[in-house]
């Protein structure tokens, strides 16, 4: 009886790079495991510089465009599957004073204090991000009109409550919110268009 063929055991690194194993010396392997290697450093760079991208310079949110974005797509989400989602608008008051009477680096901390409690207080699945200058809003998926107000009520009261600290001053913040649930066909300029409007009347009321 003739004894079995034994065939060798697939090259993994030849079937990766489409080459018969017989191709793969040991210059080549060496060239292509450079090539994976560069591939791998550039991706890491182009991952890197997407998310200093859609980072906030400031604080740890996401910026204006990158918010828009995000928000574009939990709304597409939320139309597809029939889910409801809210959007809050904050607004620091009296901004300007506090700027005026302890300098801009105080105020830097007062906004990066109050990204910090909003994105430790949230779920991983809402959206946070920064408008600009003293405002910020947070997209809170699967969340009703009644949820959210209650959620933005106590995100508002976590960041008033707590002291902001800055060299050796101490002081405390006063935020306004606006909510605004988001109805089918809305695009997200557009709520958050109306939540801005939506914080502006309780500011002024």
């Amino acid at each position: 009886m003739a004894a079995p063929v034994v065939l060798p055991a697939p090259d993994a690194f030849a079937e990766r790079h489409r080459l018969d194993a017989g191709e793969v010396t040991p210059a080549v392997r060496a060239a292509l495991e450079r090539q994976e290697q560069e591939i791998a450093r550039l991706c890491a760079r182009l991952e890197a510089a997407e998310t200093l991208a859609d980072q906030d310079p400031l604080t740890p949110v996401l910026n204006r465009r990158a918010f828009e974005r995000e928000l574009a797509r939990a709304i597409a989400s939320a139309e597809r599957y029939g889910e409801p989602l809210s959007l809050v608008y904050f607004d620091l008051n009296r901004f300007k004073d506090l700027n005026d009477l302890f300098g801009h680096a105080a105020g830097d901390a007062a906004l990066q204090h109050t990204a910090e409690v909003l994105v430790s207080s949230l779920r991983g699945s809402d959206i946070v991000g920064r408008m600009g200058g003293d405002e910020f809003a947070a997209c809170l998926v699967r969340a009703n009109a009644p949820d959210a107000a209650k959620r933005a009520a106590q995100l508002a009261a976590m960041i008033e409550a707590a002291p902001v600290r800055w060299q050796r001053q101490t002081f405390k913040l006063s935020i306004a919110h606006g909510v605004r649930p988001f109805e089918p066909g809305k695009s997200a300029a557009e709520l958050l268009a109306e939540a801005d409007a939506a914080m502006y009347l309780r500011k002024r009321g």
